[in-house]
């Protein structure tokens, strides 16, 4: 998979009824992770904790992706954690403090729609920080991940990536559908115009921030089919990696008894 924002093949499709098929065998293989890395089924072994963050273009499928990630895992053991605008009292403080008690500790898991590079995306495109600050910021992000995963945390990171023409697809899709209406807001179409400077944002903060130990995986999601597949399976690798990397031996895949 290209780490490269300009590489990404937004071609890759699936039809639904595969991409059902390998959800569904991605969230078995999850739900067992979970289990395991908790001590719920060796109790001799705690895993690190996981933390997986979710950034993209508006409308790119990240809330269909977090919600097929965490449907086979009880609500107990996964917490999701939604990131808007920072408040007065967070503006306070280094840009950083106001996720570090979301941070999973040991046995733990958190998921981040969205995250701390809206420091590096929206703070910049915004002009609420110049370009020397995103610089710096990129680099106390990269000693902040780093610092995660020597102290017992997993962390994977996505950018989930689609066209400007499907973008608008999606936009004309929620503006129609009186249910979906909610999710689409005058700054989503404010935002569609500065696509142009998202993109260079997002070009440096990927050069400045896919590290060895917190790996950007750049997910084409112009196929949501494909997309959620995409991140299921490349979560379960990452995951699967790191636990190893760390010693631990990982259980094998067993069959379809965890969701019950």
């Amino acid at each position: 998979m290209t780490n490269r924002v300009d590489e990404i093949d937004l071609s890759l499709s699936m039809d639904k009824a595969k991409s059902q098929d390998r959800v569904a065998a991605a969230q078995h293989r999850l739900t067992q992770l979970r289990l395991f890395t908790a001590g719920l089924l060796d109790p001799d072994v705690v895993a690190p904790g996981l933390v997986v963050l979710f950034e993209g273009f508006d409308a790119a499928g990240k809330g269909g992706a977090i919600r097929r990630l965490t449907a086979s895992i009880d609500p107990r053991h996964v917490r999701v954690v939604p990131i808007g605008p920072p408040t007065a009292e967070e503006l306070r403080h280094f840009f950083l403090w106001r996720f570090q008690s979301y941070i999973a500790g040991t046995g733990g898991m958190t998921v981040f729609d969205r995250s701390w590079y809206g420091r590096l995306l929206v703070e910049r495109v915004e002009g609420l920080i110049d370009k020397s600050t995103a610089k710096r910021s990129g680099q106390e992000i990269v000693d902040f991940e780093q610092l995660l995963v020597d102290n017992d945390v997993t962390l994977v990171k996505f950018w989930l990536h689609i066209s400007d023409e499907e973008q608008l697809k999606r936009f004309k899709d929620r503006e129609s559908d009186p249910l979906k209406q909610w999710k689409l807001t005058p700054d989503d179409w404010r935002n569609r115009e500065k696509r142009g400077a998202y993109l260079d944002a997002l070009e440096d903060t990927v050069a400045m921030t896919d590290k060895s130990h917190a790996h950007w995986d750049l997910i084409p999601a112009e196929s949501k089919h494909y997309a959620r597949v995409a991140v299921l399976e490349t979560l379960i690798e990452r995951w699967e990696h790191d636990l190893e990397r760390r010693g631990i031996k990982v259980p094998k895949p067993r069959g379809g008894d965890f969701l019950s």
